[in-house]
């Protein structure tokens, strides 16, 4: 069970920064390809920046979904809360954490987010259905759309009020709610990429209206049944997904110029997902959708015209 230390947590031994970012990047590049892949394209102090908020909150996942998941409580997640405040105040109680540390005293970052997150887990801790997408939406928020928060902050807004005549404005915009969609969006996708693994758990996350709405049982979905049904249920998701990446895309034009292109690129590679799935015949029982490693390269030069132009 996750224990913070009896002595003050500055006075523990721990890696250089350096070192902090350099097993922070290993965290994404092993757990996160995609994603990685789109942080090399951004500055050297916002790719290490993403990679220690990264691996923060893959560490606050996996205390309900990783190998100790098993023993995790309500308690595991108050201290949990506890070390982030310890981070917040500067302190950093384990390896990973230096990073974290250094990361806020280079970019605005507000701590509620990643308390949001916390919140996220709690709900892992005791549901494992949602029966609407509004209560989906606020799960998907929580785990998902507080990383695009996050990310904002790092990423930064365009300050010079004219990237096009059309979208002049006395004050910069803050693209909250297209950073908070695309979350959202990322975390749909992986709601429909992770069905077959999220079923062996017990766990569904397809919204049981929707599953009502195409006339799909909860046992089907355990059992795996791909037919005519569950395609139409899917293509209802998907579609869903979509939306939130539109919305989404909506906002990039807003960031900092530096941050538009790798922004497109993991966007563009993520949604690439759905593309998959839909290639797969909607099987996602026993085939997991990736992105070939050709594909995703060959989406660059047009992530890349997309931050130019749009």
């Amino acid at each position: 069970m996750l224990q913070l230390p009896d002595s003050p947590p500055r006075m523990k031994t721990l890696v250089s920064v350096d070192e902090s970012y350099k097993i922070c990047r290993q965290l994404t590049a092993k757990y996160a390809k995609t994603f990685y892949l789109g942080t090399l394209l951004m500055s050297p102090a916002k790719r290490q920046a993403i990679w220690a908020i990264y691996a923060w909150c893959r560490r606050t996942d996996e205390l309900v979904d990783g190998p100790t998941a098993a023993i995790t409580t309500p308690e595991t997640l108050d201290l949990w809360e506890q070390h982030l405040e310890s981070i917040f105040a500067g302190h950093p109680v384990e390896n990973y954490d230096v990073a974290l540390v250094d990361t806020l005293q280079r970019f605005a970052l507000d701590i509620q987010p990643f308390r949001d997150m916390i919140a996220g887990q709690r709900m892992d801790l005791y549901r494992s259905r949602y029966e609407t997408f509004e209560e989906l939406y606020l799960y998907c928020y929580r785990v998902a759309g507080t990383v695009g928060l996050m990310s904002t902050s790092v990423m930064e807004i365009d300050t010079t009020g004219n990237t096009a005549p059309w979208h002049q404005r006395k004050q910069p915009y803050i693209p909250t709610e297209e950073a908070i969609a695309n979350g959202i969006a990322l975390q749909l996708t992986n709601i429909l990429r992770d069905v077959g693994e999220d079923a062996k758990r017990g766990r569904i996350y397809i919204p049981l209206e929707d599953l009502a709405q195409f006339n799909y049982t909860e046992q089907e979905f355990f059992d795996g049944v791909v037919d005519d049904r569950w395609r139409a249920l899917m293509r209802f998701q998907i579609e869903r997904a979509r939306q939130f990446y539109t919305k989404a895309e909506q906002g990039i034009t807003h960031l900092a110029p530096d941050a538009r292109w790798p922004v497109w690129a993991a966007s563009m590679l993520y949604g690439q997902i759905l593309d998959v799935i839909e290639r797969q015949d909607y099987n996602v029982f026993n085939q997991r959708a990736y992105v070939p490693q050709w594909q995703k390269f060959r989406t660059l030069p047009m992530a890349w015209m997309r931050s130019q132009v749009l």
